[in-house]
């Protein structure tokens, strides 16, 4: 049986007075969602602990069923997913270019990366100026930086013994000052984490007094543009080695995604990636890629994930979000389709609406979503039942077999 995983990032949501306090969800145009609901077994799921702000890459690695202890770091999956040259040992940070007003001695972020969006020459300047700053070795760390083309983004690649263990300098929040990188309390590693630290404190310190007198922000400040006159950084990580989805489920799994860390993610986990477009029109672009999925033979499990109702939220229109989930659903009247005609075909959709709560799979934590799909898929081990090496969760068809020859 094929299980085809559908994940409408981003559509939960508080609802609104003007929608008569619905979400954009429930104010959204849903048949196709609606029949799907009514077909199935419904019910809340949350890859962590209800109330928990799980970042996507995060909520992903749980949400397939891996532990939090396991997760590689959003660095390491930017890194894999881009093609980035860095070695298992290496450390990986995200970073990007903000705009900081001092004041005194703090800088106070005013404008993160979105503000940029529009100034990719300038951007292409400013990273090159910076990339000609490394390598920079401090504390036995050698710092290089790798950009991602035509964005606001890069990875400082850390190499010498580096530490992911260490703090965020970038607060997120404008208004709010920018944080010296420390080591993270508690976790270890505590003379690689401390060099760590003292290497990119130093490093950000060089960029930012390279950054105010470039000439590019220095036109900028003349013609009153927010001057990209900061590198922060956020979310370090290092290649932690996982079991492949495969041996885990006895599924041959793949991710159809557009984001970068889904291909890192997908890389990581021995699944297959396909890239998919999440820029044209919502509900054709989601039809293609289940089209995609149900026609496919060579996976059990494929994971369909757009970005798109996320996006739309961070836009602040609720309208716009709503409008989205609409064109979304009329995607998904293929799935209706083939669960009309096909008895090998399992979906599940997420994210839940809010009348989801009275369904009869009640609220699933972590890794229970994987493991009642292999039960719908009639593909779930007994516990304590073991064929071969390894304890599984899914029926195995790998284990070493008994032959004549034992005899």
């Amino acid at each position: 049986m094929k299980i085809i995983l559908i994940l409408l990032d981003g559509a939960g949501d508080r609802t609104y007075d003007f929608f008569g306090h619905k979400t954009p969800l429930q104010a959204a145009w849903t048949p196709n969602l609606n029949q799907l609901a009514a077909l199935g077994s419904n019910g809340l799921y949350h890859p962590a602990a209800a109330g928990q702000c799980l970042p996507s890459e995060i909520a992903h690695h749980l949400l397939f069923g891996y532990e939090m202890e396991t997760f590689p770091g959003r660095g390491l999956l930017e890194a894999s997913g881009c093609g980035a040259p860095f070695a298992d040992h290496d450390v990986l940070a995200m970073a990007h270019l903000s705009t900081v007003k001092w004041e005194g001695n703090r800088a106070l972020l005013l404008h993160g990366p979105e503000v940029f969006h529009q100034a990719a020459g300038d951007m292409d300047i400013l990273y090159e100026q910076l990339a000609s700053l490394t390598p920079f070795t401090e504390n036995g760390i050698t710092v290089n930086l790798h950009r991602k083309p035509g964005r606001n983004d890069a990875l400082l690649i850390l190499s010498g013994g580096a530490s992911p263990l260490v703090s965020d300098s970038d607060p997120i929040i404008p208004g709010r000052a920018i944080a010296k990188v420390v080591p993270v309390p508690g976790r270890g590693e505590l003379d690689a984490a401390n060099r760590t630290a003292g290497c990119l404190n130093a490093f950000l310190g060089k960029c930012a007094a390279v950054l105010k007198s470039h000439p590019v922000n220095v036109r900028r400040y003349v013609g009153h543009a927010p001057a990209a006159n900061f590198l922060v950084t956020q979310r370090c990580g290092r290649r932690i080695p996982q079991q492949p989805f495969w041996q885990r489920y006895g599924l041959r799994g793949m991710i159809m995604a557009a984001g970068g860390i889904y291909r890192g993610l997908a890389h990581e986990l021995g699944m297959d990636f396909r890239q998919r477009s999440d820029a044209g029109d919502p509900g054709r672009d989601l039809r293609e890629s289940l089209r995609f999925a149900l026609n496919d033979n060579g996976h059990e499990f494929i994971h369909v994930h757009t970005k798109l109702p996320d996006v739309a939220a961070h836009s602040g229109d609720p309208c716009r979000k709503r409008d989205v989930l609409a064109s979304l659903d009329w995607g998904l009247d293929i799935v209706i389709e083939a669960l009309d005609r096909r008895k090998d075909l399992l979906v599940a959709v997420t994210a839940d609406e809010i009348s989801a709560a009275k369904g009869c799979l009640g609220s699933l934590r972590g890794p229970e979503l994987m493991f009642m799909l292999l039960n719908y898929a009639d593909r779930a081990n007994f516990v304590g039942h073991q064929l071969g090496g390894r304890v599984s969760c899914c029926v195995p068809t790998d284990y070493e077999l008994f032959l004549s020859g034992e005899i």
